[in-house]
């Protein structure tokens, strides 16, 4: 019976954080296995003359580098980065103030969410050539493109973070005579974090596709001007590495949201 009593505890917590890890490691080892697949079955379409169009992702790769060090990125993102940030802005604060302003308020949810709805559905992209005629070729049209794309997306997600709120908390909070803003600040917002967040990362995501319809169909320059030139010439390798730049920027920025996310409610990611 002593000895049994001498029996050390199961070390839960190093087990679960152990867990944690092999799951993680795990993950990372699929994820590169699907780029190492997909940049595989790339490479050999590429080679299996598919089209002079579609050249292997090894050309791609080497116009790549080419392209870093020759400075060809740094100048075209020069051009897209500063109505691409000022899009951005205008689509995060704007579509989240919105978001909770429908949320909250029934007389702006009839008045405001038909028209999120109708610029989430609609073929946005056919109306980008109209801007044109309203702003001209400038990055006015740009910014104005980036936020048709991407502010409904940000909008309509802080909206449903809005109204998936626990009913349980809302009546506890007039149980304690919690004032409508405190009400708002400490337990709707809260409770709305992770939609709001997800919204974000939709904006972003509306954000780039934006930029780049712009620059291809507004005015030719940064991003769009390196597509639609290497593209003339016939240097599809470069067209490509150009794309993937894209989304290798956009990825790295949706990958650092989500960072982000983890640090500022860590309690939410364990859950």
């Amino acid at each position: 019976m002593s000895n049994s009593h001498n029996v050390p505890p199961t070390p839960i917590n190093s087990q679960t954080n152990s867990t944690k890890v092999g799951a993680k490691s795990s993950l990372l080892l699929w994820r590169l296995f699907s780029f190492f697949l997909v940049f595989s079955i790339w490479e050999l379409a590429g080679r299996s003359d598919i089209s002079i169009a579609f050249p292997p992702f090894s050309k791609v790769l080497v116009a790549f580098v080419e392209m870093i060090f020759s400075g060809e990125f740094f100048v075209a993102y020069a051009d897209s980065f500063p109505p691409l940030l000022t899009g951005l802005f205008i689509t995060m604060i704007g579509g989240v103030i919105i978001g909770i302003s429908i949320g909250l308020a029934r007389s702006a949810e009839w008045f405001i969410m038909p028209l999120l709805i109708i610029f989430q559905t609609a073929p946005v992209s056919a109306l980008i050539p109209m801007l044109t005629y309203i702003y001209g070729i400038s990055d006015t049209s740009k910014i104005v493109a980036i936020v048709i794309l991407g502010m409904p997306l940000v909008a309509l997600n802080s909206y449903k973070g809005i109204q998936a709120t626990n009913p349980s908390l809302l009546e506890m909070s007039k149980s304690f005579l919690a004032s409508q803003v405190i009400t708002i600040l400490f337990v709707i917002l809260p409770s709305a974090q992770k939609m709001i967040f997800a919204g974000l990362r939709l904006g972003v995501s509306g954000a780039f596709i934006g930029i780049v319809l712009a620059e291809l169909l507004i005015t030719p320059t940064g991003i769009g001007d390196l597509i639609t030139y290497n593209r003339f010439i016939a240097r599809y390798d470069k067209m490509f590495a150009t794309i993937v730049s894209i989304l290798v920027i956009a990825g790295l920025t949706l990958s650092l949201m989500r960072l982000f996310e983890d640090w500022l409610f860590p309690s939410e990611k364990n859950t």
